[in-house]
């Protein structure tokens, strides 16, 4: 069969390459064109926009990029149109993907979505066009399958993927004896040393990593270690990082850093979830344009920004969010995490808990590509 998949951030490429490998393995023949990143591609799409093209955030910068994106969604359009899958599956990126999944329900195209539009957080009414224009839905959030239900909306919760993801990391790496993390301008070692992860867009970091850089003047006995994104070239680190004696930077090495890190300051996202996996304390960090903050904070409906918070509907880990993000805050925190031996038993319970939750569903990636043949297969059609 023939699929269109359409991811536009980094760990949409994560979770698309790991349900691509599962279809081809219950579909020998599959035929998929995508929009995603390099791990889709390595994962045997044909790659036709990478993400990074893709990546605008918060309501100025969508904004002041409204012509880009206008121009992919003709294109995207186009591209499918000439492509004619079996199905279109969209994974997250709600801002495109709802809009491509409502024109191509009007083509006759079938439309599964793996991954929900956090439509609980905002914009609840979104779910009426989902129920409309969206055939299937997978969700990986423990708490997604009951929201739909009061809105009458079946869908299937397969776990989240996160949990295989790092699992299978964990046991590789221990399996190597890999003991070492080698990065930009440090030796391998293994200890004192801390994780920063600053997101994936430019916008973004530069709103973040100065802050946190700054911080590191506090812990001259640790090293601090960047995780860059992909898509970033190497320059744009160098310069912000160039100041800093004890601040490095990894390429495609942020598990391998969670591994080794005490602790870590992460923006929110994945990221945040994936620390929590390896079981590092972390303080989440999150600024974003004032305009673009100050009119999401009247429009989302939740308690907590950070996943892992939301997930155990309580505050596992700090998060300091825009005016709360200074230097002295996160001093404060990062020093509980590296010296509060009640609060580092308490994080690691939560953390156990989590895992127990995400773990319901079993191998996310698997269950979900199953839910996708299944649905495929003549008998649903």
């Amino acid at each position: 069969m023939k699929y269109y998949i359409i991811s536009g951030e980094a760990s949409g490429d994560l979770h698309g390459s790991n349900l691509i490998r599962e279809l081809r393995k219950r579909d020998a023949a599959a035929d998929i064109r995508c929009w995603g990143g390099d791990k889709m591609q390595a994962a045997g799409a044909t790659l036709v926009k990478h993400y990074k093209e893709l990546a605008f955030m918060g309501f100025i910068e969508v904004l002041n990029n409204l012509g880009t994106i206008l121009r992919n969604i003709k294109f995207c359009k186009e591209d499918i149109t000439a492509y004619q899958p079996d199905a279109l599956i969209l994974i997250d990126y709600p801002g495109f993907n709802l809009r491509i999944a409502k024109w191509a329900k009007q083509q006759g195209f079938k439309v599964i979505y793996y991954i929900s539009p956090q439509v609980w957080a905002w914009k609840e009414n979104r779910v009426k066009g989902i129920k409309e224009n969206v055939d299937k839905m997978l969700v990986i959030l423990p708490f997604e399958k009951e929201f739909y239900k009061k809105w009458n909306y079946e869908v299937e919760y397969v776990g989240h993927p996160l949990v295989e993801v790092v699992e299978d990391f964990m046991n590789k790496e221990q399996s190597t004896g890999n003991d070492g993390l080698q990065t930009s301008n440090f030796k391998p070692q293994t200890s004192n040393t801390i994780a920063l992860l600053p997101g994936s867009r430019k916008q973004e970091i530069l709103k973040k990593l100065p802050i946190m850089l700054e911080v590191t003047k506090q812990f001259p006995e640790y090293r601090f270690v960047v995780a860059k994104a992909p898509g970033l070239e190497e320059s744009f680190y160098h310069e912000l990082l160039q100041p800093y004696q004890n601040v490095s930077w990894v390429v495609d090495k942020t598990y391998s850093l969670l591994m080794q890190s005490k602790a870590a300051l992460v923006t929110s996202g994945t990221a945040t979830l994936e620390t929590a996996l390896f079981g590092v304390p972390e303080v989440i960090c999150y600024k974003g344009n004032a305009l673009s903050y100050q009119i999401a904070k009247r429009l989302v409906n939740i308690k907590f920004i950070g996943l892992v918070n939301l997930i155990m509907d309580k505050e596992v880990v700090k998060e300091l969010i825009q005016d709360d993000l200074t230097v002295n805050n996160i001093t404060h925190e990062l020093n509980l995490l590296l010296n509060d031996a009640a609060k580092q038993q308490q994080i690691k319970e939560d953390y156990s808990a989590l895992k127990n939750l995400l773990k319901k569903g079993g191998n996310a990636s698997a269950n979900a590509a199953a839910c996708i043949h299944a649905f495929l297969t003549p008998a649903h059609k």
